[in-house]
Order: structure tokens, then C-alpha cells, then sequence
């Protein structure tokens, strides 16, 4: 990715005259490219002057009259405005600045500003457009400004303007960024050093997130003092924090004159997740779909971890990184494997192969790297094929887990110089050997490194770059950046839409997903009747495929926002350009052409200029409303590319566009993958089943005798009851009691509320709840909710789930078990959520099942006779001879849900009263069982042996 942006704008401004004059300190993009190489030897730490306290509004005997922050936050996508309104109190003319640090990730999207009525307004041009335009007036001698860019500037944006005194100046600049995810939180950073005291300060953050706010808090730098100060105000998906102290709380002291007001302001928040495929939003005609699932089990990772170990990072730096690393290691699991490379002028292996990571063999890491001392140049070349060739060679010999994670992480405070030093010959080095499963991590430390290399050999190999700011606690980000791809939890996973219903789709195609972040795909929605967009995810997780549909309304979202003040109705187009110029950056600084780097120029001059974002090939054009005074902003591609610090710490790690892999199926209009029918496969019943449902009624059908007979069972909440059991194919069926809220006419209502289907011989098992659907081996553990379509498959067991609605186990495609949902309105007194389960008559059980379901798959001698008016005209009695059983029934009816849920259709059977006594074999606490995945052992005289 692009260091992040600063635009220095320096303005002179001569009043009676409104005489200026321009000149541009920065190089054009072609000169910045040649001149690259020969900079890249200049890096330097910073100096004095660019160390000096920074403060937003910058003069002598200057009154800031206001100083105002406000962000509004629709779905992650966030437009920030920082306005200020400022008087030259003093008797001379003088230079007044206004400076903003913004963050790393984002785009300046407009710049305006008054001098005493002179109102000066910004646009994005094409940045040869932009020159042009200043540079014609400048012949007329009718403009002036200045831009400076340096390695500690690229996040802050500057503007000066000389005035006479008594001057109103009003400054207005706005940004825009995309909400990124890190370790299950989205952070909002906005830096607050006004400098001086400010009459009216304020700082306003509004959030507004469609499917609900699950989670925000503000994390305050600012001083104790301020705690009481900052309000959060939330509903179920608005919230508004807001931050305005008065003069004097802004004092460091009840006497003093400089303000308190100096640090980092952050609102951090979560979003509610009802859905395992994520959120798909459309809304004036441009979609986005976040994803990201959480109850999954971790991938096994195989990590060789590769340490830069040369004269240069002696002291504070190999302190660090070793502190970092014996907790990177502790928390390696057992299923992990690992080794470790360090290298100066020579390469040197900890193990020459991967091995597990036991407490023995992580302790024996601890001590090796504890003793690492420091010395020598740097053979950047060498220790990175040899870590490409280590797990090469394990996969080789089959020791690498079908399933797992395979990747190489790269600390290094410097560039080569021993071996190859070509960073170009390194770089096609490396591609040529890394393997389509392997990902490069880098992590640049300090300001020495040459930080555009290790994003580059890191986007060509599917992984990351980030900056160790050596000047802060460089163990704390290096193990934040680890526990960011500490735990994958998915693979190969693709985002898809139908044919012909979106175009011009971001990235929609990932290697790895990783707990706690987010995959985001956008793009733009094609005319069409239907009034729903569909998307489908299909993804490997541990030991499990799955597929996950969703869908959204076309308008829904659009008549939601009309209804909220501070809501930004732009946000899904203006996040669509975001991404789309983002990925092609990415991709252009990897083109391996002169023509195909031209035409992602061009699409990103195209689109920067449509959408007003200020990129490193665009310039902000500031010019009077008559555009005879113009001022330009612009920012030279940084050679040093990223060598600049940070104000806030670590960054997330950013999986920026890398090419489509090969088991993406390609497409002839690539990223987007299309599908002629996105659906999860939806699987049907037989019109007659075995069911149990409501309280809890159970429906057996006798299909020799078309007849249905019915019983219920009365049981206490918690027990278990054995449904199926069948020791042959090693299938159990079992399912947990809940009771209602209270009693009711002196009897407590019972259900179903939890249904696990075993399957033995693989050791899987799926738990179905009112809130989660879980599968579970001997090791993993992965859950998904209600809230959308899905298909999961594992060893011979597919799950299909229609969203709130029911759910389908096939075992083997020969058995066969729907779990149907019941969701009551939740303050409802006495009712709660339930399931009911429907089982069909022709599952393939072996002759050794049973059960309170199973038995009847032997279809019992039923004969009922002697059919007469019952105490209720409307239900006739009878008897039944079954089992050498006598039994008095009566005719009546229960409910099948699985066509209506609320109303249900009628099934006519013969009800068999105390708990289906005669009818079922012994009695009904004998298919009382202890635990979920339990099977039921009948003794020959029909009583329960465990």
C-alpha cells in the first residue's frame, strides 16, 4: 500500500493586492521513479525540526475563535471534517498555520478556506491537470503557495497564510477511510492538539451501523481530568460521542494559559453479527459485503520465523524483537509447527526442518534466541529462499496438515548487503521459488529499511508489510502484528454474486482469513426486476467446506439513511471507489509492464478525480470562486515509500489486492467471479415423517398401515431423551428438554432446545440450538447462526441451513434429520424458542436401532377397532392392540410445521395417552440418556443398559 498521504500547502496572501507567488518544491512522478534507487540511500531519522511539537493552528497573538471535529460513520466507511476558525490578534502581519494529522489509510477529499471574505475552495484534478492550471497563473503572477513532503510529514497536512492583522481566517478540510477491523474492534482516531485554548471546542463522532452496534467505549489519551468529559450516547445501531470541554477544563491548571488538551481521541466499536456470511448492504446503487465469521476453530500454522540479526540491530532493536518472540512462542499451539532462521552475513538454522511446537521445543527456541548476538551485514537473499526451501521440503514429505496455514515471517532493519543486493533480482528470487500455499509477512524496523520492498514481496506473495517504529515499544507492535495471523480461520475463501446483477467487483478472492479481522468486497449493482442482490461464500475451514448465501433488499438501506440526520448517505459508492483505488495502487506498484503500469494509472487518475480523493497521482487545485487565484497541493511519490512514523503506534495489518490464485476457476472479466444460480442446495423432506414438535408432541407414521399414531412425553426440563440409536451405523439422535418461562394452569410446559445428531465412526457430532448450529470432531469446533443460508460439509456429514427457518443432517446421503426453528416473540411471559425435529421413514438404519423414534423404523402390528363417540364429540375413542398391549386411544390431531411455522398443518393420528405406554418399548425415562452424543442400549426386557 501507498504511505499514507500528506499534502503540505503553504499560502502567501498579500490582501490589498491579492498578489501571490507559487513555487513547488516536489518532483513529477517520472523523476520520483528514476531518482528511487539513488534516494533509497538517504533515509535518516528524523530531524530536529521535523521532531518539534505539533499543533493544529500554528502563530503569535492569534485567537483560535472555534475549533470543531466531526466524523460521521455509516457502515465502517467514515467522512471526518476538521474546521477552525482563527483571528490575527496582533499588531503585524504573520503567518498562521493550520495543521491536521490524518490517518494512514486516508483520503483527503476536499480542502476550503476564507481570508476575510476571500473564499478559496479545493478539487481533485489529474495532477498534470492541476499543474497546468497553476502553472497559467502563475505566469500572470496571480498565485502562490508551496508544498513540502518528507519521510515525517506523509500523514499530516499543512497550510499556512500570511495576513494582515485583525484577519478572519476559517480552515475546512475533510478525509474519508474505510473502518478496518484489528483484533475484533473498529478504532476511529482523530488527533487533538489545538495548541492553545479555544472559546468553542468540540469534537463530535457519529456511528450509524445498519445491523446494530454491539459494542462502543472511547479509549482516552487526554488526561484523567477529561474522562467525565467525553458522552456516549447509543440506541440499537446509532451511537454519539461527543467531547466538549469548556475553557477552563481545557487548562492544565485553574491559572495557566496553555491548553490540556494534547493526544489521541479514539472511539472503538463492534458490530452486531447475526449472520456466519456476513453483512451485504446496497444503497444507491453500489453494494458492500463485510465478512467476518468468528466461531470457527483455529487452521494449524506452520511458521518459520526469519531474523534479521545483523551489526544493526544490536541493542534496543534485538532486545525487543527477542522480547517479542518468547510470546510469539508461547502461544504457539500444539497443532503448530515452526522453526527459526536467523541471518547477518551467514544464514544459520535453529531447525533445519519444521518442527511441533511442544513446550520442550518452544522453550529450546526461548534459549536460542536469547543468546543471539548481533553482527555482521545483511544476506536478505539467502535466509529467505532457505525459509521458502524448509517448508517446500516439508510439504514434500506430506508433513504439512491438509488444512493448515503456511507462512514466513520476516523482521529486518535494513537493506542487503551481503550476497544479492539487487532488491529487484531479490524480489523475482522469491517469486520463482514461494508456492502458491506459502505467505510472506515483513516487518520493516526502523527507518533504515526499505519498507516499499517489503510490501512488495509481500503483495506478490499473499501476506503484508508493516513498520516496527523502533522509537516506541517495538515488542508490543511486533506481537501485535502477530496475534493479527495468529489464528486463521479460513482458506481459499470467494465472495460471489449472480450473473448479471453487479459489475466492477473489488477483490472478491482470499487465501486466508484470520480471527478478528473483516474481508470487504464492493462493487456496483446492475439495473435489474429484482428487488434482492444474493451473494454466496464458499470457504475451507478446519476439517469443514462450507458454503454461506445471504441476501439484501435493493432499497431497504436507502430509505433507512433518509431517516438519519448524521447518517453519510454516499458511503457505499464512495467505499467502493476506496477499495477499487486502493487494490489497483497495489497493483500497480507489482505491474510487470511499462503499458499495464500506464493503465492502472490512468483508472486511478479516473477515478481519484471522479470521487475527490487525493492519492499520490492526484493534487488538490485550491483557487478562488472567480479561479484567478489558485493555490496547488500536491504530493510527490515518496521515494522512501512508507519511512515515515506513525503518530498512533502500530497499524493493522492491511492484506492489500494481490492476482486471483489458481483455484479461483478464472473468468473473462476478472476479479469477478460469477455464478448462474448462487443458492445453497435446498434439501426436501418426504411428504410423511416420524416427528416430534411443540410440547413435546411425537408423531410416528405407520406407512404398512397409512396411519399416524401420537403420544407426548412428559419429562423435566434438562433431560435428554434418545431418539435414535443405532449402534450399526453408529448414528445417535438425542434431544435436550427445556422448560417455559413458568407454570401455567399448574403444569410447566416442556420442548426441545437443544438436538445432537452423532455420527460415530468420524467422531462428528452437530449440536443444534435456538441460537447456534455447531459441529464438532475430536478437536475442532466450528459454529454457525441462523441468520443465513449455509452448507457445511464434513467427513460424509452435510449440514444445509435455510436461514431462520430449519436445518438438514444427511449422514452418508442414507439418513437423514430436519431440526425445525420456532422463534416466539422474546418478551412473550411464558413462551421461549424451540425446535422440532422430523425424521423420514426410509432412513437406512441397521436392524440394531432404536429409540424413542428409531424402534419404529420396525413397523409394529397395529390393529385398532372398536372406534366410538368419545367424551369430546369432536374426538373419537378406540382401542389398539399393539405389542400384546391393550391400549384405549383417542382420535385427534397434532401439528406439522414445516410449511407454515406459525400455524402449522393438521396430522389426524391415534393419541396414546401416559406418555406413550404399550405403544413405545418399556417406559419413557428408560430413553432418558446422560449426555448429548449418548447411544441407548436396550436389555431384551426393555429396560435401559448404559
Amino acid at each position: 500500500m501507498r504511505c499514507p498521504l500528506l499534502l503540505c500547502l503553504g499560502l502567501h496572501i498579500l490582501l490589498q493586492g491579492h498578489c501571490l507567488e507559487f513555487v513547488i518544491d516536489g518532483e513529477r512522478e517520472d523523476e520520483s521513479d528514476i531518482r528511487a534507487h539513488q534516494e533509497r540511500q538517504k533515509r535518516a531519522m528524523p530531524t530536529s525540526e521535523e521532531e518539534e511539537d505539533f499543533v493544529a493552528v500554528r502563530g503569535d497573538n492569534i485567537t483560535v475563535k472555534s475549533y470543531k471535529v466531526e466524523s460521521r460513520i455509516t457502515a465502517r466507511f467514515a467522512h471526518t471534517t476538521f474546521k477552525s476558525s482563527v483571528v490575527n490578534s496582533g499588531s503585524k502581519p504573520q503567518s498562521i498555520g493550520f495543521n491536521v494529522h490524518i490517518p494512514k489509510r486516508a483520503f483527503i477529499s476536499n480542502f476550503t478556506m476564507n481570508v476575510n471574505g476571500i473564499t478559496f475552495v479545493g478539487s481533485v484534478k489529474d495532477k498534470i491537470v492541476a499543474r497546468n492550471l497553476y502553472a497559467q497563473a502563475k505566469s500572470r503572477n496571480k498565485a502562490a503557495g508551496i508544498v513540502r513532503t518528507n519521510s515525517q510529514d506523509m500523514e499530516t497536512f499543512k497550510t499556512e497564510v500570511h495576513v494582515p492583522p485583525g484577519s478572519n481566517i476559517e480552515f475546512e478540510l475533510h478525509y474519508q477511510e474505510m473502518m478496518q477491523r484489528k483484533l475484533g474492534f473498529y478504532e476511529h482516531t482523530l488527533y487533538l492538539q489545538p495548541g492553545r485554548l479555544v472559546p468553542k471546542f468540540q469534537v463530535d463522532v457519529y456511528v450509524y451501523e445498519p445491523k446494530g452496534i454491539s459494542s462502543i467505549q472511547t479509549k482516552n489519551t487526554l488526561g484523567a481530568h477529561f474522562a467525565d468529559q467525553i458522552k456516549v450516547n447509543s440506541s440499537t445501531d446509532k451511537a454519539h460521542v461527543v467531547f466538549e470541554p469548556s475553557l477552563q477544563m481545557q487548562r492544565k491548571c485553574e491559572t495557566c494559559t496553555d491548553s490540556a488538551i494534547d493526544g489521541v481521541f479514539t472511539v472503538i466499536y463492534d458490530v452486531n453479527r447475526e449472520s456466519n456470511a456476513g453483512e451485504l448492504q446496497v444503497s444507491d446503487g453500489h453494494f458492500v459485503h463485510f465478512f467476518a465469521p468468528s466461531k470457527l476453530s483455529p487452521l494449524p500454522k506452520n511458521i518459520v520465523f526469519v531474523i534479521d540479526v545483523s551489526g544493526s540491530m544490536w541493542g534496543v532493536k534485538m532486545k525487543q524483537t527477542a522480547e517479542a518472540m518468547q510470546a510469539i512462542l508461547d502461544d504457539l499451539t500444539m497443532e503448530d509447527q515452526f522453526s527459526i532462521i536467523d541471518f547477518n552475513h551467514n544464514v544459520r538454522c535453529w531447525r533445519e526442518d519444521l518442527v511441533p511446537a511442544s513446550p520442550i521445543q518452544t522453550e529450546d527456541a526461548k534459549n536460542y534466541i536469547q543468546n543471539i548476538r548481533p553482527a555482521g551485514g545483511t544476506n536478505i537473499n539467502e535466509a529467505l529462499l532457505r525459509a521458502v526451501q524448509m517448508l517446500v521440503r516439508t510439504s514434500n514429505h506430506d508433513l504439512l496438515e491438509q488444512r493448515s496455514v503456511s507462512m514466513i515471517i520476516f523482521v529486518s532493519d535494513g537493506d542487503p548487503t551481503v550476497g544479492e543486493i539487487k532488491l529487484g533480482t531479490i524480489q523475482k528470487n522469491l517469486k520463482r521459488v514461494m508456492r502458491e500455499e506459502f505467505s510472506l509477512f515483513s516487518l520493516g524496523i526502523g527507518y533504515d529499511v526499505d519498507y516499499d520492498f517489503l510490501e512488495r514481496i509481500s503483495m506478490e506473495n499473499r501476506g503484508a508489510a508493516q513498520r516496527i517504529f523502533s522509537n516506541h515499544n517495538a515488542a508490543e507492535q511486533l506481537r501485535t502484528f502477530y496475534r493479527q495471523v495468529s489464528s486463521p480461520l479460513l482458506r481459499q475463501i470467494s465472495i460471489r454474486f449472480s450473473e448479471d446483477s453487479v459489475t466492477d467487483v473489488t477483490q472478491n478472492c482470499f487465501n486466508t482469513f484470520f480471527y478478528g479481522g473483516e474481508l470487504v468486497v464492493a462493487g456496483k449493482v446492475l439495473p435489474s426486476e429484482s428487488t434482492k442482490l444474493t451473494s454466496i461464500i464458499s470457504a475451507l475451514a478446519a476439517r469443514v467446506d462450507m458454503n454461506l448465501e445471504t441476501e439484501a433488499d435493493m432499497f431497504d438501506l436507502d430509505m433507512q439513511l433518509a431517516k438519519h440526520q448524521h447518517s453519510f448517505t454516499g458511503f457505499a459508492k464512495q467505499m467502493w471507489a476506496y477499495l477499487t483505488i486502493k487494490q489497483l495502487i497495489s497493483e500497480r506498484s507489482i505491474a510487470p509492464t511499462a503499458v499495464k503500469k500506464r493503465k492502472i494509472t490512468q483508472r486511478i487518475m479516473a477515478l481519484a478525480v471522479e470521487h475527490q480523493f487525493v492519492t499520490p497521482l492526484t493534487a488538490l487545485l485550491v483557487e478562488s470562486e472567480d479561479a484567478t487565484e489558485r493555490m496547488l497541493a500536491d504530493s510527490p511519490l515518496d521515494p522512501k515509500k512508507g519511512c515515515c512514523s506513525t503518530l498512533s503506534g502500530p497499524t493493522p495489518v492491511q492484506f492489500v489486492y494481490q492476482p486471483p490464485p489458481s483455484w479461483v476457476q478464472q473468468s473473462t472479466e476478472p476479479p469477478l467471479r460469477e455464478m448462474k444460480e448462487p443458492k445453497v442446495e435446498q434439501i426436501t423432506l418426504p411428504e410423511t415423517v416420524n416427528l416430534v414438535d411443540n410440547d413435546p408432541h411425537f408423531i410416528i407414521h405407520l406407512p404398512g398401515r397409512a396411519t399416524n399414531v401420537c403420544f407426548n412425553i412428559d419429562s423435566k426440563p434438562g433431560d435428554i431423551l434418545s431418539l435414535v440409536s443405532d449402534d450399526g451405523t453408529g448414528v445417535s439422535v438425542n434431544g435436550q428438554l427445556i422448560g417455559s418461562k413458568k407454570v401455567l394452569k399448574n403444569k410447566l410446559r416442556t420442548y426441545f432446545g437443544v438436538i445432537s445428531v452423532y455420527y460415530q465412526p468420524r467422531g462428528v457430532g452437530v449440536t443444534v440450538s435456538t441460537d447456534l448450529i455447531t459441529l464438532t470432531d475430536n478437536r475442532k469446533e466450528n459454529s454457525f447462526t441462523w441468520g443465513s443460508t449455509a452448507e457445511i460439509t464434513q467427513d460424509g456429514v452435510r449440514v444445509s441451513i435455510v436461514k431462520d427457518a430449519h436445518v438438514n443432517i444427511t449422514i452418508n446421503n442414507n439418513i437423514q434429520v430436519m431440526v425445525l426453528l420456532h422463534r416466539v416473540w422474546k418478551k412473550h411471559p411464558v413462551n421461549v424458542d424451540f425446535l422440532g425435529i422430523y425424521i423420514p421413514n426410509n432412513n437406512q438404519y441397521s436392524p440394531l436401532v432404536h429409540g424413542l423414534i428409531g424402534q419404529f423404523s420396525r413397523e409394529p402390528e397395529v390393529h385398532v377397532y372398536n372406534v366410538h363417540e368419545g367424551l369430546d364429540p369432536l374426538k373419537k375413542e378406540a382401542t389398539m392392540e399393539v405389542k400384546g398391549s391393550r391400549l384405549l386411544v383417542t382420535r385427534g390431531w397434532q401439528k406439522d410445521y414445516r410449511r407454515d411455522t406459525k400455524k402449522g398443518a393438521n396430522v389426524y393420528c391415534w393419541f396414546v395417552h401416559n406418555s406413550g405406554k404399550g405403544f413405545i418399548d418399556g417406559h419413557y425415562t428408560d430413553y432418558i440418556v446422560p449426555g448429548l452424543n449418548s447411544f441407548l442400549h436396550m436389555n431384551p426386557d426393555n429396560t435401559t443398559q448404559f
